[in-house]
């Protein structure tokens, strides 16, 4: 038991041993690389304060420069301070020789200038500059970027502009130049120019758009009879044509583009017009077809007063008077009762639609009234959701409210006409019958007494 607690005793102590040998072989090694990196770090912060040494020099550097710069700087400031002022001293002193030297021509260069402005405006929007493109460009030069005295050629130049505009506009002249069509696109036309007031080309007048420098046709001509003569005008080679011109150089020809054609206004008056018109129509039918019917029993009637023995059932008057053949041996009253029936079976073919003539001119009026109160109550609608700011949006109201009561009237007056025409005609056929039938009494009451 000894022996063995020995031999592990001695084991343990082989074993402390080699172990503090390896620990001590370790700590020699730390010492060894904690001397060495000791000399590293040393060496590598001398070489860091050696850079930072080094730029600190080239920082001083800059700052040195930087600090000279501003000086120089400041310096040029200075001096360009000493100049402006001295260039400024300067400037005014030649602003008061400038103004003693040029006098009352100081006076002449705003006279100038303003007639130059009145000029270019009046020659850039002259027709005159269709024909002669270009010519007021000048003007606008002198009257918006002249800043000096104008010299003799400006002068000079602005006098013919100004005489070329005074002697073009009495004349009439023949030119070529490209115009802007309806459908798009342009053309080289042929046009005439009537002085400073109108253009003339074959589809009628033209405008000249001084914006774009370009001839086009008016949106609509005015009415056909002045758009003809115009189109005289165009065609005519020589001689004296009567034509319109517009003394506004187009402002009057713009206005009658917006004029309403007959047309649009007739439509203005919409369903109450229609049917002021379709009553219009249906009375003149009426009428003429009894006018018509009328003059033919009329004639029959006078064919049957050159032979009233031979009555004919084709007229009134020939059944009267066959009623009388026909009750001949009857007492005089009796026959009266018999022919004033006769008459009264009559009266129905010769006055039928004499009366709806009349209703339709009664009534033709009161539906231009109604259209008036309808289109009044659709202005005041309008007025009361938009205001009376713009009258445009009030205007198809209006137009209504006056044109179906002039539609009203207009269909009145030759519906009273006609129905005093026909109830005429009628009534001549009536006293006929009755001159005819009180004879035949009378004839037969006397041949009684006799």
């Amino acid at each position: 038991m000894k022996m063995t607690f020995k031999t592990v005793f001695a084991a343990a102590a082989v074993a402390l041993l080699s172990s503090g040998a390896q620990a001590q072989t370790t700590l020699d090694q730390l010492l060894e690389e904690v001397k060495n990196n000791r000399v590293s770090e040393a060496r590598l912060n001398s070489q860091r304060e050696a850079e930072f040494q080094s730029a600190r020099a080239d920082k001083q550097a800059l700052l040195r420069k930087a600090q000279a710069d501003l000086k120089a700087e400041e310096a040029r400031g200075e001096r360009l301070a000493k100049q402006f002022a001295d260039n400024d001293d300067m400037l005014n002193v030649k602003s008061n020789e400038l103004e003693m030297a040029t006098g009352d021509l100081g006076e002449m260069f705003g006279v100038v200038r303003q007639a130059a402005s009145e000029s270019y405006g009046r020659i850039a929007t002259s027709i005159v500059s269709a024909e002669f493109p270009g010519r007021a460009e000048f003007l606008r030069r002198m009257s918006e970027e002249s800043e000096g005295l104008p010299n003799i050629r400006e002068l000079e130049d602005m006098w013919i502009a100004l005489q070329t505009e005074m002697t073009e506009s009495g004349k009439i002249s023949r030119f070529n130049t490209e115009v802007i069509n309806l459908e798009g696109g342009s053309s080289e036309q042929e046009i005439v120019r009537v002085g400073t007031f109108n253009l003339v080309g074959e589809v009628g007048y033209l405008v000249y758009d001084d914006s774009e420098g370009k001839v086009q046709p008016l949106g609509r001509q005015p009415d056909e009879f002045q758009a003809e003569t115009a189109r005289a005008l165009f065609e005519a080679n020589s001689g004296i044509v009567p034509t319109f011109v517009d003394p506004s150089s187009g402002a009057i020809l713009g206005l009658l583009k917006q004029k309403a054609t007959w047309s649009e206004r007739y439509h203005a008056g919409g369903p109450v017009g229609y049917t002021i018109t379709a009553m219009l129509f249906i009375g003149l039918l009426i009428g003429l077809y009894k006018i018509i019917t009328l003059t033919i029993i009329s004639s029959k009637m006078r064919s049957q007063l050159q032979n009233p023995g031979s009555p004919s059932m084709s007229n009134p008057l020939g059944r009267v008077l066959a009623v009388y053949n026909d009750n001949k041996s009857s007492d005089a009253e009796n026959l009266e009762l018999k022919l004033d029936e006769a008459i009264l079976k009559e009266l129905p073919s010769v006055e039928s639609g004499i009366n709806i003539i009349k209703i339709f001119a009664a009534i033709a009026p009161l539906l231009g009234l109604l259209g008036t109160v309808l289109g009044m109550i659709a202005t005041f609608q309008q007025i009361t959701l938009f205001g009376t700011g713009d009258p445009r949006l009030m205007a198809g109201s209006i137009s209504m409210a006056l044109v179906t009561t002039a539609q009203g009237i207009i269909a009145a007056l030759p519906l009273i006409l006609m129905h005093s025409i026909v109830a005429g005609r009628a009534k001549s056929i009536v006293h006929i019958l009755d001159e005819q039938t009180a004879g035949i009494v009378a004839a037969h009451a006397e041949s009684e007494k006799a």
